[in-house]
Parts: structure tokens; C-alpha cells; sequence
């Protein structure tokens, strides 16, 4: 069993913002699959399903970005499961615009949502999948870059991006996250 985690922001306000990309992913993930992610519960939205044998559960913490662990931690402590059976989806302005990176585990870097689920599991042993959404200017605030939205130009490539990483995260639970390493990490969309 796989806990699937996309972070973002709750509300219209940051829907389509480059913070989002882990909700995007998980709606992505959900039409694939057929899973309705609608209960309200751990401080989230969840929806279950199946990815060939393998149960999934989807996730979008509703904690806010930089209380994301708060969420994890409820549904990990729940399931049993250990950090290793988690899958998050988050945003990244390190990589380039439109990059898929894959890691199976690693520090939190930058990134407020992993730093608060490396905080609260304890542990840095849960697979990323990363979307690269530009980098900010030099003089631009980060906080104000990742709440701003993709100009027109750029959203067919973020759309491919969120859809091959749903691809990914497929082929990760059903082949295992090297064999979606091979054919995803690195390929910019």
C-alpha cells in the first residue's frame, strides 16, 4: 500500500498557482486511475484506488504548504505505513521549468511542505517526484514566485509535465521507482 501525497495550497485563491503542482498531480493521477478524491480526512482530501495490485490512497494535505507533515503523519500513523511506503509530489524551482526529478529519498532542500514532513516523520526515507516550475528573478521574493501563476506560453508545458508525472508515479508503483527513474527522471516536457 502507497500513501500518495501532493502538496499544496487549499482554496481558489492558489489554485492554479506554481505552489500547486502537487494538487495538479494528484487530479492528474486521480482521472487516470478513476478515484474520486473527495472525503474530507486527515486533514485532507483522499480518494482510494488501485494501481494494478497495489492499493493507493491519494492525498492533498489541506494544512497549507508549510504544514503538510501535519497530514502525513495522521494518515501514516493510521495505515501502519512507514515513511518508505509514501509518495509525494511536490514543486521545484531548482530544477528546469517543465523537469520531472525523481528521488527516492534526500533532504528537504528548499522546499517548506518536505521540511515539515522530514520534521514530523522523523525521516527523509519517502520518494519524491518533483516538477520543475521555473526559477525565480534574482530580485523576485520567493514566496511571491511560487503563489504566482504560469503566463500563458508556459502552461501547455506544465500541463505535459504534470501528466508524465502521473505517469511516472503509475509506473513507480507498479514496475518499482528505478524502473521510473529510467524512463522519467531528468526529461524536461
Amino acid at each position: 500500500m502507497y500513501i500518495i501525497a501532493g502538496l499544496g495550497n487549499p482554496g481558489k485563491k492558489y489554485e492554479d498557482t506554481r505552489h500547486n503542482i502537487g494538487f495538479k498531480t494528484i487530479d492528474a493521477l486521480a482521472d487516470k486511475l478513476n478515484i474520486k478524491v473527495n472525503k474530507i480526512k486527515f486533514k485532507g482530501l483522499v480518494g482510494e484506488g488501485r494501481i494494478a495490485a497495489e492499493r493507493v490512497i491519494l492525498l492533498k494535505p489541506h494544512t497549507f504548504m508549510n504544514n503538510s507533515g501535519e497530514s502525513i503523519v495522521e494518515i501514516l500513523n493510521f495505515y501502519k505505513l512507514k515513511p518508505e511506503d509514501l509518495i509525494v509530489v511536490v514543486d521545484d524551482i531548482d530544477i528546469e521549468f517543465a523537469q520531472l526529478k525523481i528521488k527516492k529519498n534526500g533532504s528537504a532542500g528548499t522546499h517548506n511542505g518536505l521540511k515539515s514532513i522530514v520534521n514530523l516523520t522523523g525521516s527523509k526515507n519517502f520518494a519524491r517526484f518533483k516538477v520543475g516550475v521555473g526559477k525565480k528573478h534574482p530580485n523576485e521574493d520567493l514566496a511571491s514566485f511560487v503563489l504566482s501563476t504560469f503566463p500563458s506560453k508556459d502552461k501547455k508545458h506544465i500541463e505535459d509535465a504534470i501528466d508524465a508525472c502521473a505517469d511516472a508515479i503509475i509506473e513507480a508503483v507498479d514496475r518499482g521507482i528505478d524502473a521510473s527513474m529510467n524512463s522519467y527522471n531528468n526529461n524536461i516536457y
